[in-house]
């Protein structure tokens, strides 16, 4: 990827230094460059009140109320994680922080979900823990599952949207969240029929 933008960087000079367009292309740059930062600093801001009012709710125990709320809805996801197991408090995590658009703050859990999900399956490829064997290297269904259901992302609250619509000057930021709801919805349902269809072709 970065060979991909340089090369589109390169050439798109090229082009602009032999048709007489370079002076617009450096105002372009300058111009593009101020706006991302401006952008990138109110993104910033967003991203700290909801990081900083999850990091409240988990202090505060809200955080293990809807863990334990979304229970069996995990439990249905991943019917072959063991109950109690850490993995599931971190899909919980990652779960809730994508249902508030909070991407940046839902990668920590969701990395640590990957990293549990993968020790358990090692635990079964080892015979410590009862499951179906699979070659070194290869993802568990659960973890297949789990990067789908993080690609599809429902989103209750598209916090990101929302920011980057207000930083543009929408006149009504919060008018996405019905079409965001109802496309993350379809696109959420679809994956997890899905991955329940390959699941049982796979059993």
């Amino acid at each position: 990827m970065d060979f991909l933008w340089a090369g589109m960087l390169i050439c798109g000079m090229i082009y602009a230094a032999f048709s007489g367009n370079l002076e617009a292309v450096t105002e372009i740059i300058l111009s593009s460059a101020k706006e991302a930062v401006q952008l990138g600093i109110g993104m910033a801001g967003v991203l700290a009140f909801w990081t900083g009012l999850m990091e409240i709710a988990q202090d505060c125990g809200l955080v293990n109320r809807l863990t334990r709320s979304i229970r069996p809805v995990i439990r249905f996801l991943f019917p072959d994680i063991p109950d109690g197991h850490r993995a599931q408090e971190y899909i919980s995590l990652n779960m809730i922080a994508n249902m508030l658009g909070l991407g940046g703050a839902a990668t920590p859990a969701g990395l640590e979900a990957m990293k549990t999900l993968e020790q358990i399956e090692e635990e079964r490829r080892s015979g410590r823990r009862a499951g179906r064997k699979r070659p070194k290297g290869t993802a568990s269904n659960e973890m297949c599952t789990f990067l789908i259901l993080n690609i599809s992302s429902l989103q209750l609250i598209p916090v990101n949207m929302i920011a980057w619509r207000s930083q543009y000057g929408s006149s009504n930021p919060e008018a996405i969240v019905g079409p965001a709801l109802l496309a993350t919805a379809c696109s959420t349902l679809t994956a997890v029929i899905y991955c329940k269809w390959k699941m049982r072709k796979a059993s």
